[in-house]
């Protein structure tokens, strides 16, 4: 009898539902929230251990490239074909097919309608308004509401040929725009990770936040009434932090024919209705394409998220050490947060870690 495949898989409200129909074939070796199921595989992979399918990010996935392998020549042609083109170039990395995409994750706007007349429209409406905004105060959450304030400014991280190009005045711009967003928040927002916010918005306590489609059942069973609309715009344009989870195969993996056959299940249409249930937004077009709401704030809901993946979302450039740029700008960041740190400093903090991950 095989051994069971030994999964590594990212825990929480968003995710855990497909586990629940795993079978005795399995066994899971880590699960956990992304940041510790990273460093976790991290020490695992490079200490050899056996994983046989991993779920990751394609932001994380060009860190791990050294220890997976590439899936074009695994996957079955029409499996690929399958999921969503755009979903697909995300999880690549130097052309190679790192992980096989499970989801667009894409924020939206979620906003309280018994507080709010109308969701703010952008940035600077939002901060002149009273209105209390709920964004993670720690963790990637962190880092990529920076960079939807930087980019929506017409700043950037790199160039395009991938080289630093973060300018300090629009970055001073972003995070000063950060602190102010979070002076207004709860005090406990600098602890808060996702699941916080969502709570956090779902009981009332702010009055709008922005949200993983992975939230959605949370939120529609609310004690308050809540609404989805179009991420806040920027001075120059209106983006929304995106990516996609995905799953991997590492080259420690024990059994590839049975961990490529299990990778095809999970890029099923049945594996990804499963996911769409819970408000997911799902990498197969078909069942994109499938997805009916429940309700009139459910269809918004959908309204809105198609128009973001059509014309919203960014993105980080693929980089091999990128995990090293977001540790550095998340610690940057909680340090204004909390006020340990000044805006200056934790732009020249970012401005150095671009230029060490670049190098």
């Amino acid at each position: 009898m095989n051994e069971p495949l030994r999964l590594a898989l990212v825990g929480g409200p968003m995710y855990d539902a497909v586990y629940e129909t795993f079978g005795d074939d399995v066994a899971i070796v880590v699960q956990a929230d992304h940041l510790s199921l990273n460093a976790r595989v991290a020490e695992l992979l490079a200490a050899g251990e056996r994983i046989d399918v991993l779920a990751t990010h394609g932001k994380y996935a060009p860190s791990q490239r050294r220890w997976l392998h590439p899936l074009d020549d695994l996957l079955s042609p029409a499996t690929v074909g399958s999921l969503a083109p755009g979903a697909v170039e995300l999880c690549r990395h130097r052309g190679e097919l790192l992980c096989a995409p499970r989801n667009i994750d894409v924020r939206v706007l979620w906003w309280r309608s018994d507080r709010l007349a109308a969701p703010p429209d952008t940035w600077s409406e939002l901060l002149a308004s009273d209105a209390v905004f709920g964004f993670t105060g720690r963790g990637s959450g962190l880092f990529g509401l920076f960079y939807e304030l930087l980019v929506g400014a017409g700043g950037r991280l790199f160039d395009p040929d991938g080289a630093p190009a973060l300018e300090r005045d629009a970055a001073t711009e972003a995070i000063t725009m950060l602190a102010a967003l979070g002076a207004r928040g709860p005090r406990a927002l600098t602890t808060w990770h996702y699941d916080e916010v969502d709570d956090a918005l779902a009981s009332g306590a702010v009055d709008a936040a922005a949200a993983w489609p992975g939230a959605t059942a949370l939120l529609r069973g609310a004690s308050v009434p809540l609404r989805a609309a179009a991420y806040p715009a920027g001075p120059r344009r209106r983006v929304s932090y995106s990516g996609c989870h995905g799953w991997a195969i590492p080259r420690t993996c024990g059994d590839l024919d049975a961990a490529v056959a299990f990778v095809e299940r999970l890029c099923s249409a049945e594996t990804h209705r499963i996911d769409a249930s819970l408000g997911s937004i799902p990498a197969r077009t078909d069942v994109l394409r499938s997805l009916a709401p429940v309700d009139e704030v459910d269809a918004e809901r959908l309204e809105v998220t198609r128009r973001t993946i059509d014309a919203s979302m960014i993105t980080y450039p693929a980089l091999e050490r990128f995990p090293e740029l977001e540790d550095a700008g998340v610690a940057a960041l909680g340090g204004v947060l909390t006020r340990s740190t000044g805006v200056a400093a934790a732009v020249e903090t970012i401005c150095a870690a671009l230029a060490t991950v670049t190098t």
